[in-house]
């Protein structure tokens, strides 16, 4: 007994077929000309205009961290805060290391335990290695260990000569940017079990410096260098080592550190034609926090918007 040959009108595939593909939105974030404008270093992220968006809102979080304990530097406001928000809302508890901007520490804090997670709070300068091992003895104390060590606390002043960078301003520089990586990375590597991670903040200066920024350049040179050796050095002990390398972002640091004319045109020359929010470089340090990661170690992840690393 045959069956009828008569095709089968398939709707669903034409429908598919005849329908444009839907487009994903593009996120509307602000692009310069931004108003002019000037702080006192360190900064706050709330005197900013626009204020950076740092996921406050938009970053959903799917157990990516479940269970893991976090020490981020430079945690109240820019990436680190972008970092801090999402993995508390990965499931990481968050220990929150800053220097004394108090009052975006506390907001910060807020949202991490809004999230259902635990943080600490530790301001103090990591330009002191003795604070540096401070501030991981702290966390021991109040988490028992740590699973992922986030080097992200920058400084950075703006130059137009050699002769006029001040030797202070240089130490400090240094001090900040990468000496306290290796005390906080030395403090902490022994309470730190296999499967842990090390993220490190460098920059898209690491491969393209700007020359007004030398002293703050040339330890993001550095830090790629350092996180390269360190990712040598600690795979027996099953510690993975990265760095980000973002290129211009919407933080503090800008209106702290620039010329009001060049933060009012900040991001310009990124072919996205604007700098990245703080919660667009979230993403690159939760994968590369997350066990599924298990095989990236000494790698530099560009988060430019386009501008390629050298």
């Amino acid at each position: 007994m045959s069956r009828s040959a008569t095709p089968r009108s398939d709707h669903s595939t034409e429908k598919m077929r005849t329908e444009p593909p839907s487009e994903r939105a593009l996120p509307d974030y602000p692009a310069p000309p931004f108003p002019e404008q000037s702080q006192k270093l360190p900064g706050s992220f709330r005197d900013m205009t626009p204020q950076p968006d740092h996921g406050e809102e938009s970053w959903k979080g799917h157990g990516r961290l479940k269970g893991s304990v976090a020490l981020i530097t430079g945690g109240d406001s820019g990436i680190g805060r972008a970092v801090a928000i999402a993995y508390a809302r990965e499931g990481a508890d968050i220990a929150l290391s800053y220097l004394d901007e108090t009052e975006d520490a506390q907001d910060t804090k807020a949202l991490i335990e809004d999230a259902g997670r635990r943080c600490l709070t530790l301001p103090g300068d990591i330009a002191d290695p003795g604070t540096c091992r401070d501030i991981v003895a702290a966390t021991l104390r109040a988490f028992g260990r740590i699973d992922i060590l986030v080097n992200n606390a920058a400084h950075q002043q703006t130059f137009d000569q050699l002769e006029d960078i001040p030797d202070d301003e240089w130490r400090r520089t240094f001090a900040v940017n990468i000496d306290a990586m290796f005390h906080l990375a030395k403090a902490a590597v022994g309470h730190m079990p296999p499967g842990s991670a090390i993220i490190n903040t460098a920059s898209i200066n690491s491969d393209d410096p700007n020359p007004t920024l030398l002293a703050y350049a040339t330890t993001k040179g550095a830090i790629q260098n350092f996180t390269a050796g360190l990712a040598q050095m600690l795979a027996g002990r099953g510690i993975r080592v990265n760095c980000v390398a973002p290129g211009p972002v919407w933080t503090p640091l800008i209106p702290g550190s620039m010329a009001p004319e060049k933060v009012a045109n900040f991001g310009k020359n990124s072919p996205l034609k604007r700098p990245a929010q703080p919660v667009e470089l979230a993403g690159a340090y939760v994968m590369l926090a997350e066990p599924t990661s298990s095989y990236v170690s000494g790698a530099t992840v560009a988060v430019t918007g386009g501008r390629p690393l050298i």
